[in-house]
């Protein structure tokens, strides 16, 4: 009897063209955004799958009685309520690293859109005005000292490309012993003192929830969150930018998700909708590593799950 896999999420095709070829599994496709309608369909599925959007609560997973795989296309798994996945035995499988490279693209991308002013330039040429300041105001990468507070798979990743930028490259994580080229610090304090450009790259948790102090960031620095919104304090982000004290500020992710509004309207402030793993090749990876990870499950009974994103 084949076992039913619920994809209540947007997978990639990769995913359906090697899965719908398995006789292991009865795939059910019902992609859906909200708890309600996640509690409601999911029923009799033994096999889950998911995105970061959707909030498998206790109330959901109480729902489906003979559920026994949670497959996460994410590397975090801040959605999931973990201790009731637990207390009835449900295995969880995520894809560290999965994204790794799309959010690493994105967050070089914010560097360079910040330190030299394209926002702000873009507004002044729509508006008619074709004048540049003195180019000694802007600087390339290679000036900057980049501060990374995760090393892990993105991190990691940001770390190789900056240094493709001639970057001096520094980077706390307490749960990594290696560090590749880039020079370990293990003081957070020294780290977001002494950076010009501070990315974070942790996964949600009770230690890392709202972990930077922005005020003791280097006047005049760059701040990127393209983690977890609940990591870094939003408000005093704001706060600082407005006051001077951050040069820009880029916001991939945010607290509360989607976001109530109420942002200013200013050119040092780049805003995007959790769209750091959106890249047509991290979908079609996504959709592959998910079926191995099933697949491999259930050949081994092994979920080989980090937290580490």
């Amino acid at each position: 009897m084949p076992k039913t896999l619920l994809v209540a999420a947007d997978i990639d095709r990769s995913f359906f063209a090697r899965a719908q070829t398995d006789d292991r599994f009865a795939i059910v496709h019902k992609p859906v955004r909200t708890e309600d309608e996640l509690a409601a369909i999911i029923g009799d599925a033994q096999i889950l799958v998911t995105r970061a959007y959707n909030k498998v609560t206790r109330r959901v997973i109480d729902a489906a009685p003979r559920l026994e795989l949670i497959a996460q296309g994410t590397s975090g798994i801040d959605n999931i309520d973990s201790d009731a996945a637990r207390e009835r035995g449900i295995a969880i499988i995520n894809l560290p690293g999965a994204n790794a490279n799309a959010v690493a693209e994105l967050v070089i991308g914010f560097m360079i859109a910040m330190t030299r002013t394209v926002p702000f330039y873009t507004r002044e040429v729509a508006q008619g005005r074709f004048e540049r300041d003195d180019c000694a105001t802007r600087h390339e990468l290679r000036h900057y000292a980049l501060g990374i507070i995760g090393h892990g798979q993105v991190g990691s990743r940001v770390a190789r490309l900056a240094r493709a930028f001639g970057m001096r490259v520094r980077a706390h994580d307490p749960y990594i012993s290696d560090f590749g080229e880039s020079e370990r610090v293990d003081s957070l304090a020294e780290l977001i003192a002494k950076s010009d450009i501070l990315t974070l790259h942790v996964p949600l948790s009770a230690e890392t929830r709202r972990m930077i102090d922005v005020s003791t960031m280097k006047h005049g620095s760059y701040l990127i969150n393209a983690s977890r919104g609940e990591v870094l304090d939003q408000s005093a982000a704001l706060d600082a930018l407005q006051s001077g004290q951050l040069a820009g500020l880029a916001l991939d992710v945010f607290d509360p998700e989607p976001p109530a509004g109420g942002f200013p309207d200013d050119p040092r402030l780049i805003l995007t909708p959790h769209i750091g793993g959106c890249s047509f090749e991290c979908k079609v990876d996504i959709g592959a590593m998910l079926y191995e990870r099933i697949a491999g499950f259930y050949r081994t009974n092994r979920t080989d799950r980090t937290d580490r994103s």
